[in-house]
């Protein structure tokens, strides 16, 4: 799959995987001996906050991944972060949508519309408590877009699902820039 040139790259010195995950079209990445991450075990990462985000190793490559269509490596990336974070609290909230948002894209290249529909509806009631809570932005991203986006996408499900077949091309409209 070829790399977007407008979408920045925020961990360059980490090497993008060389395909995107979709079941059916190839090795579980984790699972299966041919899969690009079989036998890697990767260290838990320190818990993000607004403070270290932009030296956050696993936060800045789930972004890459995010950015250049790797839905399923970047939900991996940062559900490492959301167990660092206890998987409760704003933070986790926050790192549940973006993880949600991953998951539509994952389900927009499956074919599913339906699944499109509720990861993308879930990240929205995710992000929308810290948003209303008075934030503008969290972890460097503008939450009012996140939050936006997270309603086209599920309203676009349809479309984005395309034929209803897999196909490891789907993109979801999004592309995460740091403010």
């Amino acid at each position: 799959m070829p790399v977007m040139s407008q979408a920045p790259r925020y961990c360059p010195q980490q090497p993008l995987p060389p395909y995107s995950y979709v079941t059916g079209l190839a090795p579980h990445p984790t699972r299966d001996p041919a899969g690009h991450s079989f036998g890697r075990h990767e260290a838990r990462p320190p818990p993000l906050d607004e403070a270290n985000f932009r030296d956050n190793p696993a936060y800045l490559f789930g972004l890459d991944l995010f950015n250049h269509g790797f839905y399923w490596e970047a939900h991996e990336e940062w559900e490492s972060l959301w167990h660092a974070a206890g998987r409760k609290g704003a933070a986790a909230d926050v790192l549940k949508g973006l993880i949600k948002l991953a998951a539509a894209g994952v389900k927009a290249r499956e074919g599913r519309a339906e699944g499109v529909r509720r990861h993308a509806r879930r990240a929205e009631e995710l992000l929308r408590p810290a948003h209303q809570g008075g934030r503008q932005h969290c972890f460097g991203l503008f939450l009012e877009d996140l939050i936006g986006a997270a309603q086209s996408i599920a309203a676009s499900a349809d479309s984005l699902a395309g034929d209803g077949r897999a196909d490891a091309t789907r993109r979801l409209p999004l592309t995460l820039r740091l403010e």
